[in-house]
C-alpha cells in the first residue's frame, strides 16, 4: 500500500531539494565542484543515501539561478562563468550597494553605525591573529549588514538573486587577498557611514564595487571582451 501523501510529506521533500542545492552551492565554493564539473544525479543520490527526486529537483533549481546548465548529451555542468557574467553581476551590485548605503547612513542609529565600527574594530584585531587565514567573511559580512540597513526589502531581495555569483567571484579573488588588504580597503566604507553624508557614500561604494570588479578582470585571460574602458560611475 502507498504511503499516503501529507503536507508534511510535501515540506519535508521540498526542504529537502532546497537544502541540497544549498549544498551543492557550498561545495563549489569551497572547490569541491568546479565550472565545467559534471553533475551525476545517480551519483549524487547514492553518496548522500537519498533518492534522485530531491537531487532532480535542486539541479532544476540551480538551473533557474544560472549555476548549473543542462547540457546535451552530457548532463548537469557547473556553469562557467565569463567575463560578461561578472560584469552583469559587479555592474549591478554597484548600482543596489551603491543605494544601499545611501539609504543607511540616512535610515541607520547611531548605536547601529557604532556597532559596525565595532565590527571594523575586530576585523583589525584579526590581523595580527596567525589563527586567522582570511578576513573574506568579515567582509562579506560587512557588506550584508549594509544591505539590512538600507531597510529595503526589495533592494535586499534583488541583491540576494547574487549573493552566490558574488561569492564565487570572492573565491577567485581570495586566492589573491590578504587580510591587510580587506582591512585597508573597508575602511573607507566605515568611514563613509560615519560621515553620514548620503553623496559621498554613495561615490565609495561604487569605486569599492568597480574596484574589486578590475581586480577580477586582471586575473582573467580571456580577451573575449574588452571591458578595459567600461565605466559605470
Amino acid at each position: 500500500m502507498k504511503e499516503p501523501i501529507t503536507k508534511r510529506t510535501f515540506l519535508e521533500k521540498q526542504s529537502m531539494s532546497v537544502d541540497l542545492a544549498e549544498y551543492i552551492k557550498q561545495q563549489i565554493l569551497d572547490g569541491e565542484l568546479n565550472p565545467g564539473d559534471r553533475i551525476v544525479e545517480t551519483k549524487v543520490a547514492k553518496d548522500l543515501g537519498i533518492s534522485q527526486t530531491p537531487v532532480r529537483e535542486a539541479i532544476r533549481q540551480l538551473s533557474g539561478e544560472g549555476i548549473i546548465t543542462i547540457v546535451p548529451n552530457k548532463g548537469p555542468m557547473v556553469r562557467t562563468f565569463d567575463m560578461k557574467d561578472i560584469f552583469e553581476v559587479y555592474s549591478l551590485r554597484s548600482m543596489l550597494e551603491g543605494l544601499a548605503i545611501r539609504l543607511a547612513v540616512q535610515l541607520a542609529t547611531d548605536e547601529e553605525i557604532e556597532a559596525m565600527s565595532q565590527f571594523f574594530e575586530e576585523m583589525k584585531r584579526k590581523m595580527a591573529d596567525d589563527s586567522v587565514d582570511s578576513l573574506l567573511q568579515e567582509s562579506v559580512e560587512l557588506h550584508q549588514s549594509i544591505i539590512r540597513l538600507s531597510n529595503h526589502s526589495r533592494l535586499s531581495a534583488s541583491y540576494d538573486s547574487i549573493t552566490f555569483h558574488i561569492s564565487l567571484a570572492g573565491r577567485i579573488l581570495g586566492r589573491v587577498s590578504t587580510k591587510q588588504k580587506e582591512v585597508d580597503q573597508h575602511a573607507e566604507l566605515i568611514d563613509a557611514l560615519v560621515r553620514r553624508d548620503p553623496d559621498f557614500a554613495e561615490e565609495v561604494m561604487r569605486k569599492h564595487i568597480l574596484r574589486s570588479f578590475n581586480e577580477f578582470k586582471d586575473l582573467q585571460e580571456s580577451k573575449d571582451w574588452d571591458y578595459h574602458n567600461i565605466n559605470w560611475l
